[in-house]
């Protein structure tokens, strides 16, 4: 008999697996074979998601799971091009969790709320016996307007190029650090954000999206690797251009991660077409969460549903979706 595993749980090849062998097999339809951050709806006017938060520590630098569950629900409507409008907030408590704690969440779930200029509208509170869950466990749906039509990962062709919106691994990072209690003389901090108000300075400015992901669990790889599938295409990504802080490739390098297969909170990958990436690069560049965008890479026929990484000493190898149990719980 078959049992889950961590593993499948981590946004790698693991956790495509079963999603597709057991979600998308039984609830197929159009909508859910786009494969989308969010689903689009309604005629293309509403995009719909929904996200669970299990994140230990349920504190750490740059965020709370509060935090976490408004961004990460607001940050894929975002994907979508749409304006994060109405939220519903499950909340599943530990017997025994502090009530203080539990405000502190709330508080920052409320201020991240107002960034996205959205709203609680519906919700549900359970508490169960102690040791059933670790402390909370909260799930968040979204819906929103959407500003630009057609942003779409199935839409990437060999006129756009790549641009990620800051450098990455951070979330990971961080997580393992505060989990592992590694002391770091360094201001390393998650880079939990909300996205919305950055998409919307690139829609404002006639920046047309092909394809917009936050590189969530799998990081950047994972991104990449499901685009270079849906949309039949290769993506070529120059190594030396992917922006890493020092302090995640030190732990890169002490621990044998791979900073490209690291989750990210408030970072995401984007396709345009060549004509508007310098445009959209100063865009990004101009606003604080994403100063550190860089353009990574291109999209080519090499290796079509391939992603090639090409190092700066001119060897190339292919970049594979993260497999194995990278860092559970990270979201």
């Amino acid at each position: 008999m078959k049992t889950i595993t961590l593993a499948q749980g981590n946004g790698g090849e693991e956790n495509n697996e079963l999603i597709n062998k057991v979600f998308y097999k039984n609830f197929k339809n159009e909508i859910l074979d786009k494969n989308e951050d969010a689903a689009v709806i309604h005629g293309g006017e509403l995009a719909f998601s929904t996200d669970s938060f299990t994140v230990s520590p349920i504190e750490f630098s740059g965020g709370d799971i509060g935090k976490l569950a408004v961004c990460g629900t607001c940050n894929d409507l975002a994907m979508m091009g749409a304006q994060p409008k109405y939220i519903t907030c499950a909340v599943i408590l530990e017997e025994g969790f502090e009530q203080r704690k539990l405000e502190k969440i709330v508080n920052s779930m409320k201020k991240e709320l107002a960034k996205n200029g959205a709203v609680i509208v519906s919700g549900d509170t359970k508490v169960v016996p102690r040791g059933s869950v670790d402390k909370i466990f909260i799930n968040t749906s979204g819906v929103g307007e959407i500003q630009q039509k057609g942003i779409s990962s199935n839409n990437i062709s060999q006129d756009d190029v790549i641009i990620v919106s800051n450098s990455i691994g951070k979330h990971g990072a961080t997580i393992f650090a505060a989990r592992e209690g590694i002391e770091l003389s360094s201001s390393l901090q998650s880079d939990c954000a909300s996205l919305w108000p950055v998409v919307k300075e690139l829609i404002d400015n006639g920046i047309k999206i092909t394809a917009l992901r936050d590189a969530t669990r799998g990081g950047v790889s994972a991104v990449l690797n499901e685009w270079a599938k849906q949309s039949d295409v290769c993506i070529e990504v120059q190594e030396g251009d992917i922006p890493i802080c020092d302090e995640v490739n030190g732990i890169c390098e002490m621990l044998g991660f791979e900073a490209m297969n690291l989750a990210n909170e408030g970072t995401f990958v984007l396709a345009v077409s060549k004509d508007q990436a310098n445009k959209a690069l100063e865009i990004l560049q101009a606003i604080e969460i994403s100063k550190e965008a860089k353009l990574i890479g291109e999209v080519t026929a090499l290796h079509n549903q391939k992603v090639i990484l090409n190092s700066p000493w001119g060897t190339s190898r292919f970049l594979d979706t993260p497999t194995g149990e990278l860092l559970p719980r990270i979201c």
